[in-house]
């Protein structure tokens, strides 16, 4: 009896640590998600500082301009 407690509590304490682990994951890809969504914000400054008419630009139209501007070889 003794023993099926004993392996009880130790399938809580796996389910626990997993979930501890999905957890600390599942904020590192948040915090991940953020830095890369400031950084986009940051580009897309940059860009309508440089470029104003990139603010109206429908955005396949300004995809074209740059590329036509900034073209590089893969």
């Amino acid at each position: 009896m003794e023993k099926m407690a004993d392996n009880e509590e130790l399938k809580k304490k796996l389910r626990q640590a997993k979930h501890r682990k999905e957890e600390v994951e599942a904020r590192n890809r948040m915090k991940a998600e953020k830095q890369r969504t400031h950084r986009l914000i940051q580009m897309g400054a940059i860009l309508g500082s440089i470029y104003p008419a990139a603010w109206t630009m429908d955005l396949e139209d300004l995809k074209l301009e740059l590329r036509s501007r900034f073209y590089m070889r893969q």
